[in-house]
């Protein structure tokens, strides 16, 4: 299927994660522009690594003759991809270790591809494939940079933490346990605060959710559950502590009906039948005390 520009679309295949084939396009005359050996071939991914390195020369020359946006440099192009998918599968091993979904690398890494595709000049007498897989490689780690990390982290702290990962590789087999902060720090030598930037940093790459639970239905919950909380109370204490050696300044009657007011939660009713006291003369008292206990919070 053709643009209505003309121009054969480089889409992506649902199966395989990588752009389309160009040999279904119905138009033979295309076909013609592609050599004998490949105009053959149903899918140019099928063709065997070392037929597909020289026909890539080939095409690559013929690509370079050709007007850019034309139907016939669309289709040489898409062809030249599918022709090379097995380079860009050949580069996201290196990146096994990522939890990247491996279809998401290789339409990364086709775009590197392309690009390399894009920029490659035949007459330098350069393998294609010596220039094309520092690009494909260069597009999987910058698509790593720039969007696979949770929380936004410098790239130099970003950098920072591969080279600490292969120095803990490194140490750990020679020391045959997990080195401490001095040992990376001697070892790459920097400072012990920027090892510990690093290793901080290293926990920006992924994130949790607070609602996801153990796997054990007997485990202590979601972790929104098992993180503390500011306590109201604590504010409490510094008054407390000043509060102790006021109230035991007071009279001893004084501190009686402090007693039975807030600890006891009489009423002043309560408290005056129990002093021989009336009501208003409890409330004269207990105002006062309070008053007293207030300029000395105030003081203090």
């Amino acid at each position: 299927m053709v643009t209505p520009t003309g121009e054969l679309p480089v889409s992506a295949d649902p199966s395989t994660g990588g752009p389309s084939s160009p040999s279904a396009v119905p138009d033979g005359g295309l076909r013609d522009l592609l050599p004998s050996q490949l105009a053959a071939v149903d899918d140019p991914r099928e063709i065997a690594p070392a037929d597909a390195r020289e026909l890539t020369r080939v095409l690559l020359r013929r690509l370079s003759a050709l007007e850019e946006g034309t139907r016939e440099y669309s289709y040489v192009r898409a062809t030249l991809v599918e022709m090379n998918l097995s380079l860009v599968r050949f580069a996201i091993r290196r990146f096994t270790a990522h939890r990247e979904p491996q279809e998401d690398l290789l339409q990364v890494g086709a775009v590197g591809l392309i690009k390399a595709i894009d920029r490659f000049d035949p007459g330098l007498g350069v393998e294609f494939t010596t220039f094309a897989l520092p690009t494909v490689l260069g597009e999987i780690r910058r698509h790593f940079r720039d969007t696979t990390w949770a929380v936004h982290v410098p790239r130099r702290l970003q950098e920072l933490r591969i080279v600490l990962a292969r120095a803990q590789e490194g140490l750990a087999q020679r020391l045959d346990r997990a080195p401490t902060v001095a040992e990376l720090a001697e070892h790459l030598d920097l400072s012990a605060e920027e090892v510990i930037e690093g290793l901080t940093a290293a926990n920006g790459h992924t994130a949790g959710s607070l609602d996801l639970g153990t796997e054990d239905d007997d485990g202590p919950g979601p972790l929104a559950e098992r993180l503390g909380e500011d306590d109201p109370d604590l504010s409490l204490v510094d008054d407390l502590v000043a509060l102790k050696p006021l109230v035991a300044a007071l009279p001893e009657r004084d501190r009686l009906i402090l007693s039975m007011r807030f600890c006891e939660d009489l009423t002043q009713s309560q408290i005056g039948e129990r002093l021989g006291l009336s009501q208003m003369h409890v409330s004269r008292l207990l105002g006062r005390t309070l008053r007293r206990l207030r300029e000395g919070l105030e003081d203090a």
